[in-house]
């Protein structure tokens, strides 16, 4: 997933209506304002409620639902293998996006953490917070590059990193 691919899937879902926010490895980039490395897919975030505006404008436009439904996480990809993930959520009172997971639990994003901004090819976007990007970093077995995501957020932005994860993510370095 290239820069200017993001950005035209931006392009395409702000047309539709369609607010997003990137997560993951763009997410991170987009904080930093630069490309770090090479992405295999984009990570968004968006309102269950808009979940089918979404995936009616991806599939109108050559992309394919090959994994998940919403109320759960979904992915979409096109014929040049550009693939997309999407973690609908629901906002809760507070702010919060609740984020239904396959195994039927809720996961809560901060409402704080939505009001990222960042910039991707020059272009301002809206995107998780350097706080909420750690939290979803949470929970899985992470690689290398997400160890280096996480240095790279705490020494930019001064994030604390979880105990089990800080020794990790600070020893990696950029030898990607």
């Amino acid at each position: 997933m290239a820069a200017g691919d993001l950005l035209a899937i931006l392009d395409l879902l702000e047309r539709a209506g369609v607010a997003v926010w990137i997560d993951g490895g763009w997410g991170v980039d987009a904080l930093l304002g630069e490309q770090t490395r090479e992405h295999d897919d984009l990570d968004l975030v968006v309102e269950l409620a808009q979940a089918p505006n979404l995936i009616a404008a991806l599939t109108t436009n050559g992309y394919e639902l090959v994994a998940g439904s919403p109320p759960t996480s979904f992915v979409l990809v096109d014929a040049g293998g550009r693939q997309v993930d999407v973690h609908p959520v629901a906002f809760d009172e507070e702010g919060g996006g609740v984020y239904r997971m396959e195994e039927g639990r809720d996961w809560i994003y901060p409402a704080d953490g939505f009001a990222g901004r960042g910039r991707i090819g020059g272009r301002p976007v809206r995107c998780l917070t350097a706080e909420a990007q750690v939290l979803v970093h949470d929970g899985y077995e992470l690689a290398d590059k997400d160890y280096r995501e996480l240095r790279l957020l705490h020494e930019r932005f001064g994030v604390p990193l979880p105990t089990g994860v800080r020794e990790q993510a600070l020893a990696t370095g950029d030898s990607e």
